[in-house]
């Protein structure tokens, strides 16, 4: 079950997040991902620089064979995994290329 306090107090790394655009510096494809995330396997996951602070996430919206080093991107907010059973949809920062 997710925690309405912890959903609460995400909310402000969130915001501190979004919108920021930086630059991919390394990037690897998850394969096999852990419980939860079997729905979007293969995905791209991300190390991005945004000005000094780094930052992981999944990659959205591009297709494999464009990720590279030095992609221009920008943080987002998706949904990250399915309902919990309460019908709690949760949501978190990705980042997506920069067009």
């Amino acid at each position: 079950m997710l925690s309405p306090v912890k959903l609460w107090r995400n909310q402000k790394y969130t915001r501190e997040l979004l919108g920021k655009s930086g630059k991919v510096v390394s990037f690897t494809v998850i394969r096999v991902p852990p419980a939860g995330f079997e729905s979007q396997a293969p995905y791209p996951v991300v190390l991005v620089d945004l000005g000094g602070r780094l930052q992981i996430g999944q990659l959205v919206d591009v297709q494999a064979h464009q990720i590279r080093t030095g992609l221009r991107v920008r943080a987002v907010i998706r949904r990250v995994r399915q309902p919990d059973p309460e019908g709690v949809i949760p949501y978190g920062v990705k980042f997506k290329p920069v067009v």
